[in-house]
């Protein structure tokens, strides 16, 4: 009985420890991805302290690994809309939420060019869309509760008005015209007046 208690604690440990060395391997990864988006795994490796193979048992391939930081970020812009509901009334929720939005796209490019196939790419915009949609319907929901935002908008019509992130380069002084984009969309989303 107690080598049964004893070995379970064991295989316990072992899973708290790969868990560990899992976050610390996502950490090293966005560091290294960020500084150069054409890292290498080895590399990634090396500055987190473990050898290869222990990244290839957490991560098999690099696109995993990459699709693991999305994931996280993803996540984290997610729960950042009920937070911000929760502190702020609808339309400042989403005026904030916005900001977030765009700072996960300017940093996603990053990501993008450390993928290095297609169908990577086609799994990034997926597994994004259902965590995001639900996010953006909460805010918009709420907003048409209180009479804010105009009754039957979607996530979808949100995301296409904002689209124009998109063309924005991460690399020069987006901020200010992603600004001035919300701001249309802002005024886009109040009620119609009665005439």
């Amino acid at each position: 009985m107690a080598v049964g208690r004893s070995a379970g604690k064991r295989v316990e440990q072992l899973r708290a420890q790969g868990e560990r060395t899992r976050i610390r391997l996502v950490e090293v990864a966005r560091g290294e991805i960020e500084k150069d988006a054409s890292v290498s795994l080895t590399a990634i490796a090396r500055a987190a302290g473990v050898g290869i193979g222990t990244l290839y048992r957490h991560f098999p391939t690099r696109e995993e690994l990459v699709l693991e930081l999305y994931r996280h970020d993803v996540d984290k812009l997610a729960a950042a809309a009920e937070d911000l509901l929760r502190a702020s009334a609808p339309a400042d929720a989403l005026r904030l939420w916005l900001d977030k939005y765009a700072q996960f796209v300017m940093a996603k490019a990053g990501l993008v060019q450390a993928l290095r196939s297609s169908s990577a790419h086609m799994r990034f915009a997926q597994e994004a869309y259902q965590p995001v949609a639900a996010a953006i319907t909460s805010i918009l929901t709420a907003g048409e509760r209180t009479h804010v935002f105009r009754a039957g908008l979607t996530a979808d019509d949100l995301l296409l008005a904002t689209d124009g992130l998109y063309r924005l380069d991460p690399e020069s002084d987006w901020r200010p015209r992603a600004s001035r984009l919300f701001e249309l969309v802002m005024a886009g989303l109040r009620p119609e007046l009665p005439d």
